[in-house]
């Protein structure tokens, strides 16, 4: 898989943030994350070529008294890959993901979401992503994305 250079401390490019709306595809409008009717409110933003989102977190998406729910800030990574591939077109699915937490995320607080495509290989694409709380980066991940083939239409 090709990659393109990702310093470990940040995303390159994160911090050219541009108001352009990232759209998410119908197939996608029932999101438990950003769906119409989603409980999460991300809106994701483009930023170079890749995309960024800021967030107050809820404090009932707390695990621990006062930190964000591990499963959640996994949630929010995979939300915001999924994105940076919506930006580029490309619908698809996560097939792995590594989430490398590197200190609790306070909560309720605002968070600052970035990802970034960093590698493809046909039908497989690789991203990166970075959960932050006052420019601080507090988890990492690295996941691999598969095409997505088409499902039924549950809505009928």
């Amino acid at each position: 898989m090709s990659r393109s250079p990702v310093p470990d401390e940040s995303i390159a490019g994160a911090d050219d943030f541009r108001h352009a709306a990232v759209a998410r595809p119908a197939s996608h409008a029932r999101c438990m994350a950003c769906g119409l009717d989603a409980g999460l409110g991300l809106r994701f933003h483009a930023s170079g070529p890749g995309i960024k989102a800021s967030l107050r977190l809820k404090p009932e998406w707390q695990g621990y008294s006062g930190a964000l729910h591990g499963g959640m800030t996994a949630t929010l990574l995979d939300a915001a890959m999924t994105h940076c591939l919506f930006h580029q077109g490309i619908e698809a699915m996560t097939a792995d993901l590594q989430i490398r937490y590197l200190a609790p995320v306070p909560c309720p607080d605002s968070i600052e979401l970035v990802a970034h495509l960093v590698g493809r290989r046909k039908l497989v694409y690789e991203l990166v992503a970075e959960l932050r709380c006052a420019g601080v980066v507090k988890a990492r991940a690295r996941a691999k994305f598969m095409r997505r083939r088409a499902l039924p239409d549950a809505s009928a």
